[in-house]
């Protein structure tokens, strides 16, 4: 008894808890999980590197060819790996107020707009799915489900598109494609996961569907919602096919489709045209200058919206 006594008592309070880890250290390893080997870290980073290396460097290219004079590009016989002095001359050409401009600007409108309504009308359906006991849910989700699998094809959602007046509008760029049935499922299932008892509270002080909602179930849910929004984003943002299709009008054309135009240098702006025939401009500078434009407001956003991704994914994919 003395013996068990005369242990020195540990102090477990939280003055000996280990300090959190710097964003550059790994976490801590459970007891269970064996340490890697040198042979294995040598490893895996040598296969990152390989694997940054081959993201980074044609966008590495594609940026520096877009910032070289046209002297530049034609002493590197196309791509420019190396930078020789960096013009801006292709970004001010793009900005300046033509056709480019404008598609950027249409780009971006039906960007905000489509995202907007996507998640009004996928919120609104994955909430109304959730609640086990409204009013025809099984057979709604059914349906739902069956488009997945089922589609009409083109040719019906073209003369669709076309019998309810929508050629030559920017709504046929964002109704044919507002609504994606696997986004609706993903919210669904983390909107089952938050506690019902929580929303059963809010019920007996007199809160409706809307307030619940409102209130409670989407600020629980910002990780999952940030991560839909994105993927809406990106789908708007990124979407030509539907403008090739339902526009005929090259003033209404959104940003990818100049682009492609660009690239595949079927037509470009006049006045741009006009600077690469006089030598100012070389094609090839403006293609890449396009690109980034293109790719940039994705770029910028994904960081933000990607600590959300585990959360939000995994979470509303497991549960329900």
């Amino acid at each position: 008894m003395t013996s068990v006594m005369a242990r020195p008592r540990q102090d477990t309070g939280p003055d000996r808890r280990e300090p959190a880890p710097r964003w550059w250290q790994a976490p801590p390893r459970p007891s269970w999980e064996e340490a890697p080997s040198k042979a294995g870290l040598a490893g895996k980073g040598i296969a990152l590197s390989f694997a940054c290396l081959a993201v980074l460097f044609p966008l590495w290219i594609v940026v520096v060819t877009s910032l070289s004079s046209r002297k530049t590009i034609d002493e590197a016989g196309g791509l420019v790996m190396v930078p020789k002095g960096i013009t801006f001359i292709a970004y001010e050409e793009l900005l300046s107020g033509g056709q480019v401009t404008r598609a950027a600007v249409i780009s971006v409108l039906i960007t905000l707009v489509g995202t907007l309504f996507s998640m009004a009308v996928s919120v609104l359906c994955a909430y109304g799915l959730s609640r086990t006991g409204s009013f025809g849910h099984r057979w709604i989700l059914m349906t739902l489900l069956a488009t997945m699998f089922f589609s009409a094809g083109l040719i019906p959602t073209y003369l669709l598109v076309q019998s309810l007046g929508l050629m030559d509008s920017y709504l046929a760029l964002i109704l044919p494609s507002a609504v994606s049935i696997f986004n609706i499922l993903v919210l669904r299932g983390f909107f089952m996961g938050i506690s019902q008892e929580l929303i059963d509270s809010a019920r007996i002080d007199g809160a409706g569907d809307v307030r619940i909602l409102w209130q409670i179930v989407m600020p629980l849910s910002r990780a999952v919602l940030a991560v839909i929004t994105l993927f809406y984003a990106v789908g708007y943002w990124s979407a030509w096919f539907n403008a090739s299709i339902y526009l005929n009008d090259q003033d209404m054309m959104p940003l990818q489709n100049v682009m492609i135009q660009l690239v595949q240098k079927q037509e470009a702006p006049v006045g741009l045209s006009q600077a690469i025939r006089t030598g100012q401009l070389s094609g090839l500078a403006i293609q890449m200058a396009v690109m980034v434009m293109a790719l940039l407001p994705v770029a910028v956003l994904s960081p933000f919206v990607q600590k959300h991704f585990k959360k939000g994914m995994l979470t509303g994919a497991v549960k329900g």
